[in-house]
C-alpha cells in the first residue's frame, strides 16, 4: 500500500529532515507539509491523504487531533514526539489515532509502527486490569491467564499478560514458554524504549496473547522499582488493547502501585478454609478508597463447590457487598496449567471457562 502523507511539524529544522525521509521512499507520497496544524486541517482535503503525521509535542497539534480524525475518517494518524511521553501517547490513542512515533525517524519506523498499532485492535483507550489476591494459592494467575486467552479469542484484539509477581510468578510456565526477556529487564530499560522496541520484551504465545515473564530468580525482584514498572505497563498500552497484570499476593509497594494505577482491579480469593471472605473484606477497605474516583473493582471467589445463586447470595451476605462472579472448583484446570498446556488444552465447555468467558463478554461490551 502506498501512503499519501500529510506532515505537520512546527519545528522548522525538523520539518525538512522528516520530509526528506518520506520523499526518498517509494512507499510514501508526501502530499504536503505544514508548520501549523490549523492550516493543515483546513487545507489537506484537496490532497486526499490516507496518512497524517502530526506533531503532538505542539499543544495545538494535540488539541486538533480529534478534529483531524473526524474530518478524515478514512485516514490513519500517527502522533510524532521528540521524546516518549506516556501522558501524550495516551491522549493520542484516546483521540482515536493509531499511536505515536518518536522523531526523527526512518520510514521503516513508520511502517513498523503501522504494523504493531494495526495489530492492537480498535482505536480505543487501553483497558488495564490488575489481578490481586490477599493471600497466595487463590487462583489469581489461573484467572488472569484464562481471561487473557478468552479476551483475545472473543475480541479479536491483542492482549498482554505481564507477570508482576516478582518472586513467585509462573505465568510463563502456564504457557510452556521461556521468554528471552522479562519484566526486570523491561523495567530497567524502559526509559530508553519506545513501543516498537518494547515489543521485543513480550513473548507471543498465540491467539493474540503476548506474555512478559517474571524474573528468572526471586532475588531479582529487588531490582524492580514500582514507578518504572508502571511505565512499562503504560507503554504496553500503546501495543495492546488489553493489558493484564498479575500482581504478587498481599499488599506491598509493587501490588499497591499497580493496583492504584490500573483502571480495573480484579480481586480473587479461593474458598477453602473459611477465612478467605474475611481476608477479602479487609482488603476491600484499601480498594474502596480508589473506588470513589471511577476505578472498577470486581471481587471474585474461586474454588466454589456449589456455584448456585443461593451460594453466591450467601457469600455476599458474609462479604457485605455484591460479588462479581463465583468460579467453580476445577481440578482439571490446575492440571492443565501445572503442565504448561493452557494454550493447547483449555476446554471451552468447562464451567470455569464458561464463567470467565461470560465476564469477558461483559468487559468487551462495556458492561464491566
Amino acid at each position: 500500500m502506498k501512503y499519501r502523507a500529510i506532515l505537520v511539524e512546527r519545528d522548522s529544522v525538523m520539518l525538512p529532515h522528516l520530509a526528506g525521509a518520506l520523499k526518498a521512499d517509494a512507499d510514501f507520497d508526501l502530499a504536503a507539509t505544514y508548520h501549523d496544524a490549523e492550516q493543515a486541517l483546513g487545507q489537506s482535503s484537496v490532497f486526499r491523504p490516507n496518512l497524517f503525521l502530526i506533531d503532538v509535542d505542539s499543544p495545538k497539534g494535540l488539541k486538533l487531533l480529534p478534529d483531524f480524525i473526524d474530518f478524515f475518517p478514512n485516514a490513519d494518524f500517527l502522533g510524532m514526539m521528540e521524546h516518549w511521553k506516556a501522558d501524550t501517547a495516551e491522549k493520542v490513542i484516546q483521540a482515536g489515532a493509531l499511536g505515536s512515533i518518536v522523531k526523527p525517524f526512518r520510514t521503516r519506523d513508520i511502517l513498523k509502527a503501522m504494523e504493531i498499532y494495526g495489530r492492537r485492535g480498535q482505536k480505543k483507550p487501553t483497558r488495564t486490569m490488575a489481578f490481586f489476591s490477599p493471600k497466595g494459592h487463590s487462583g489469581r494467575t489461573t484467572l488472569a491467564s484464562v481471561m487473557a486467552l478468552e479476551l483475545a479469542r472473543k475480541s479479536g484484539e491483542s492482549v498482554a499478560l505481564i507477570d508482576a509477581d516478582l518472586q513467585f510468578g509462573d505465568v510463563s510456565m502456564f504457557f510452556d514458554v521461556v521468554p528471552q526477556h522479562n519484566v526486570v529487564e523491561a523495567s530497567h530499560d524502559i526509559r530508553l524504549l519506545n513501543p516498537a522496541t518494547l515489543e521485543a520484551y513480550f513473548h507471543p504465545v498465540g491467539q493474540g496473547v503476548w506474555v512478559m515473564g517474571g524474573p528468572v530468580r526471586p532475588e531479582h525482584a529487588e531490582l524492580v522499582e514500582a514507578d518504572r514498572l508502571i511505565e512499562v505497563v503504560r507503554m504496553a498500552g500503546s501495543l495492546f488493547r488489553y493489558v493484564l497484570v498479575d500482581l504478587p499476593a498481599g499488599f506491598n509497594p509493587i501490588s499497591l502501585a499497580l493496583a492504584e494505577f490500573a483502571d480495573t482491579d480484579i480481586l480473587v480469593s479461593m474458598i477453602n478454609s473459611g477465612q478467605e471472605v474475611r481476608h477479602m473484606k479487609r482488603s476491600m477497605k484499601m480498594f474502596q478508597m480508589w473506588d470513589a474516583y471511577g476505578k472498577k473493582i470486581y471481587p471474585l471467589f474461586s474454588g466454589v463447590k456449589r456455584c448456585t445463586p443461593e451460594q453466591k447470595k450467601k457469600i455476599e451476605e458474609e462479604f457485605g457487598r455484591s460479588v462479581t462472579k463465583i468460579l467453580p472448583e476445577e481440578s482439571h484446570i490446575t492440571a492443565i496449567t501445572g503442565s504448561g498446556r493452557l494454550l493447547k488444552d483449555l476446554p471451552e465447555d468447562m464451567p470455569y471457562v464458561r464463567a470467565v468467558d461470560d465476564m469477558v463478554g461483559e468487559i468487551i461490551a462495556g458492561r464491566r
